[in-house]
């Protein structure tokens, strides 16, 4: 007598999702609240499908740098605003729904974490060219903060490398030591909410501002002074942090 597998149904794979969430340590509210449990539901749905984790970066990517090639490109309506908006704000959700499809299918791999590593660290760098090439475009007034995207640009990849490496390096103190580090703990609801001003996924909304160039450009900025000031204050944090752990092994090569 045989038997037949039961296919697992969308509900269960969200069942399944709900119980395998990686910890809120750091995590901004939008990213942690909005933007993971969007995720959860299209990484379930990738599931369904029969996805791989690879393949929903890559569709991520296309949905993000769509909306990039937009604000560079494309002359600025409320139309346009609108779309950009959407593009990035699917794009951001696919982004969490690798990792979550990841775990459904039972654990990443290096390769997919540094696929997705290498396309966030792009587009953090070209969404703010773009804003550069769309000011150069249509300046509107803007001529005395031009340079800011740049800055901005700078500011944000600074900020990725950091979050990566000292993540990177926690990781490998807990398990040298076993011993769970300060920055793999919860983070609180308070902290979420004071850090949103940082959070890549309410930047996503804000292009809806686009075709009101004096309220985008005021928004804009209010981010890069944002994650500016949130930068200068977490360095150090990082650094104090990350002397009070143990020594590396030695990686080097005897002559």
């Amino acid at each position: 007598m045989t038997t037949t597998a039961v296919r697992e149904t969308y509900a269960d794979s969200l069942a399944r999702l709900a119980g395998a969430q990686k910890g809120s340590s750091g995590a901004p509210a939008y990213s942690r609240f909005i933007n993971r449990r969007l995720g959860r539901y299209l990484a379930a749905a990738a599931y369904q499908l029969g996805m791989t984790p690879n393949q929903v970066t890559a569709v991520s990517a296309l949905f993000t740098f769509a909306g990039i090639a937009v604000i560079a490109f494309v002359p600025t309506s409320i139309v346009v605003g609108i779309v950009v908006m959407l593009l990035l704000v699917i794009g951001y959700a696919l982004d969490s729904a690798d990792g979550q499809l990841a775990r459904l299918r039972g654990g990443g791999s290096p390769a997919g974490e540094w696929l997705d590593h290498v396309i966030d660290a792009t587009k953090i760098g070209v969404l703010h060219l773009a804003v550069f090439g769309n000011w150069l475009r249509e300046p509107e007034g803007r001529h005395a903060v031009l340079g800011v995207p740049l800055v901005y640009a700078a500011i944000a990849a600074v900020a990725f490398f950091a979050i990566v490496l000292t993540d990177q390096l926690r990781r490998a103190e807990h398990i040298r030591t076993g011993i769970p580090t300060r920055g793999s703990r919860s983070t609180s609801t308070l902290y979420s909410l004071a850090v949103v001003p940082t959070d890549y996924g309410l930047m996503c909304l804000s292009f809806v501002l686009l075709a009101w160039p004096l309220g985008f450009t005021v928004v804009y900025i209010a981010f890069f002074a944002a994650n500016t000031l949130y930068l200068a204050l977490a360095l150090p944090k990082w650094f104090r942090e990350l002397r009070g752990l143990g020594e590396l092994p030695d990686r080097s090569v005897a002559p």
